[in-house]
């Protein structure tokens, strides 16, 4: 396994006042990955009470992706295992939600990649935590988990119980018989399965000098370990995550993740309204972030990096075309929250479209080479202009108006020299904005003087041709 990767606390809670926070850089990072943003995604995560072996049964799964097919993937007997911290004793280890930084990209048999992310979570049940704490811990690893049982696992070491079931329920009381809560496991999941696993021993269970090597571990839950894990993450069996339907990318579970912090955040558990809204919401804002995506990649196409200079007519036509591309992808997604909750989200979308267009727009227009060098230009135009202007009145007599040209002459000067040290300098941005703003004035002034004038012109050759 390779050392650069580690588990990554995406989800903490404060022992204090029992809140959470999410660590939406990090969460970023290993999500956000060009290689694996726009990628449906298979979140594999192990939820149970504290002490069970989640790590342990993690790592063994991180070892499983990092083998390859045809080799033993359980390895050397005396090979340790690696991954998820663990360890054994009484006191958790981990503590609240923990992604492994590696994503993992598989390619399905039809010939799409997924990517595989691994979530660890809190146990539950510890003497530290609330039944609050417990129930966010394993809702949020639920909600953001692939659908099938296959990869969120349950883990129990002993016979199933009823506070084990009550788990299971998004409210944070159930107040009916115990049939009822058996029968709300199946309104939770699209589909539930079992796996037995017996105990891997009492060396892994006990001695502190255990590292996971596999001559210390049972040889019956070795056996069953090659039957599970397989079972669990072959291509074929991966379910990726979906929501109202439609499949979740990458980018899209980072949305999910930051609207369904917000609603654990109070003292109490939400309702369903609340939870159905927030899930609403990130549906919306993945939509929002795709179509966003798709323009800027279009657009980067045609100006961005090191491209040259494009004709701003050119640009704009581009923009209209791609702009009208990521609106339709965005009303073409399907979304969750009726239209006049979706109104809302295409309006940010034109507004943060509207941004990226003006944005590239300035760093085309910085390409331009004339425009680079469009203050000095006009200044230098400027000042011998007013030069030849001031001699001309000078000889004919007309000294005031001449010292004025003088004057502007040496302002125009002193504003040259200025703007070039700004430019050297990278200080005083707002005064080198200023004297960009008025040789632009002056620039468009000076053109629309010569179209004017050009066009008076024209006119009148053409009415002394008529006549």
């Amino acid at each position: 396994m390779r050392s650069d990767h580690g588990a990554v606390q995406i989800v903490s809670v404060n022992k204090e006042d029992h809140s959470f926070d999410l660590d939406t850089d990090a969460l970023g990072r290993i999500l956000l990955a060009p290689e694996v943003r726009d990628k449906d995604v298979v979140v594999v995560s192990v939820a149970g009470a504290f002490r069970k072996g989640k790590s342990f049964l993690l790592d063994f799964m991180l070892r499983y992706m990092h083998r390859k097919p045809g080799q033993d993937w359980l390895g050397q007997d005396n090979e340790p295992l690696t991954g998820f911290s663990w360890r054994g004793g009484s006191e958790p280890e981990t503590t609240g939600i923990q992604l492994w930084s590696e994503v993992f990209v598989v390619r399905k048999e039809n010939g799409s990649e997924v990517a595989v992310v691994f979530m660890d979570t809190q146990g539950a049940f510890d003497s530290q935590s609330t039944v609050k704490d417990c129930a966010t811990i394993f809702a949020l690893s639920t909600m953001t988990s692939s659908i099938q049982v296959s990869t969120v696992i349950y883990n129990l070491s002993q016979n199933i119980q009823e506070d084990d079931l009550q788990q299971l329920q998004v409210k944070p009381t159930q107040h009916q018989e115990l049939q009822t809560v058996r029968e709300h496991i199946h309104s939770c999941f699209t589909s539930i399965s079992c796996f037995l696993l017996p105990h891997p021993g009492l060396k892994v269970a006990t001695s502190p000098a255990f590292t996971g090597q596999l001559c210390d571990v049972a040889v019956e839950f070795k056996d069953q370990l090659r039957e599970l894990i397989p079972n669990l993450l072959k291509p074929t069996d991966l379910a990726v995550k979906e929501i109202n339907g439609s499949r979740v990318s990458c980018r899209g579970l980072l949305e999910y993740f930051k609207a369904y912090i917000k609603i654990y955040q109070g003292e109490d558990l939400p309702h369903p309204k609340s939870m159905l809204e927030a899930t609403a919401e990130a549906n919306n804002l993945a939509a929002v972030a795709s179509a966003k995506d798709q323009y800027y990649k279009n657009m980067e196409k045609v100006c961005g990096g090191d491209l040259p200079y494009v004709a701003p007519d050119s640009l704009e036509e581009k923009h209209r075309f791609f702009l009208q591309e990521a609106l339709h992808l965005f009303s073409s997604t399907k979304k969750m929250g009726g239209r006049v909750f979706c109104e809302r989200y295409q309006q940010q979308l034109e507004v943060e479209l509207k941004e990226m267009w003006e944005n590239l727009s300035k760093h085309n227009e910085s390409k331009n080479v004339f425009s680079a060098f469009r203050t000095p230009a006009v200044l230098f135009v400027l000042v011998c202009l007013l030069y030849v202007l001031s001699g001309v009145l000078l000889f004919i007599g007309l000294e005031t108006f001449s010292f004025t040209c003088d004057c502007i002459v040496g302002l125009a000067m002193i504003a040259m020299l200025t703007w070039a040290f700004i430019r050297y300098s990278g200080q005083y941005r707002e005064v080198g904005t200023a004297i960009d703003q008025a040789a632009g004035v002056i620039l468009e002034q000076a053109t629309e003087v010569l179209n004017k004038t050009r066009s008076q012109g024209q006119l009148a050759a053409q009415q002394k041709k008529t006549r």
